[in-house]
């Protein structure tokens, strides 16, 4: 195969710039690339699923590990570099112009894909709620995802911790969540104003007759007011109170002491 050119010299090319409106950071660094490319696994042969590719930095490293890479972008600007890039993986690599938000992913693959991203900072929390609240087991492998580090955080926060939330509650109920790397602020072009971290997620056998929009009730009701009581902040909640008591919960704690098996309790009891 004949060597890639440079990156930079391809955003050059193209005259390409992260468009703050899409929320892009360019990432350009081929050691960086390689790294989050490794974090899922062997993907030689594996069907992967990236959002955002941008001018195609991460979806080099993919397609090197030799995954075979379904890419959705919005951005057109973004198209003849990634068509050109295909040239290189015959056959490794399609992309689709569309929304990430909108468009029907599961139908893009004929096994469970990993997902692997750098994604745009404006989109990324609601597409792994969208991912996590898919039909259990998901129709994904693993999930390997960019993010600011305060999302990031939230995501892996441990219970009674600052960061600990209803993102950690929805994460931890369905997958084993873990930082895999952080990474600088000076990786990226241009740099954004805060730190990022790469997420690793894997799916869990997901509790039975827990509903999933029972648990999305309950957390948004008690962080929603997390410096208040149990008692007050899941009032607006039927049979909330019975089945603390019930379970032992005192009514008296506020939410971010309640751990995800006890917010899982509470959900099948009032499931």
């Amino acid at each position: 195969m004949t060597s890639l050119p440079p990156l930079r010299e391809v955003i050059a090319r193209h005259g390409l710039t992260a468009s703050k409106a899409l929320g892009q950071n360019f990432l350009l660094d081929g050691q960086l690339l390689s790294r989050i490319a490794r974090i899922p696994g062997d993907l030689d042969g594996a069907e992967v699923f990236e959002v955002g590719p941008g001018p195609g930095g991460l979806t080099r490293a993919l397609l090197q590990a030799g995954g075979r890479v379904t890419a959705v972008e919005r951005d057109h600007r973004c198209l003849p570099a990634l068509a050109e890039l295909s040239e290189y993986f015959p056959g490794q690599l399609k992309v689709i112009e569309a929304d990430a938000l909108a468009v029907d992913a599961p139908a893009l693959f004929t096994g469970a894909p990993h997902i692997v991203a750098n994604l745009p900072y404006n989109i990324g929390t609601p597409l792994l709620v969208g991912w996590l609240s898919a039909p259990w087991r998901p129709w994904w492998q693993s999930l390997t995802l960019m993010f600011q580090r305060e999302v990031a955080d939230r995501i892996v926060a441990a219970v009674d911790s600052e960061h600990y939330g209803r993102l950690s509650v929805l994460s931890q109920w369905r997958t084993t969540a873990k930082i895999a790397m952080p990474v600088h602020r000076s990786a990226f072009t241009p740099p954004p104003k805060i730190m990022s971290a790469v997420v690793h997620l894997t799916p869990l056998d997901s509790p039975e007759s827990v509903k999933l929009a029972t648990l999305e009730r309950l957390t948004g009701a008690a962080f929603g007011q997390r410096r208040k009581m149990l008692r007050q902040s899941l009032k607006a909640v039927p049979g909330a109170a019975e089945a603390m008591e019930a379970l032992g919960i005192e009514p008296t704690r506020r939410a971010e002491t309640v751990s995800v098996a006890e917010f899982v309790a509470l959900a099948r009891a009032l499931g």
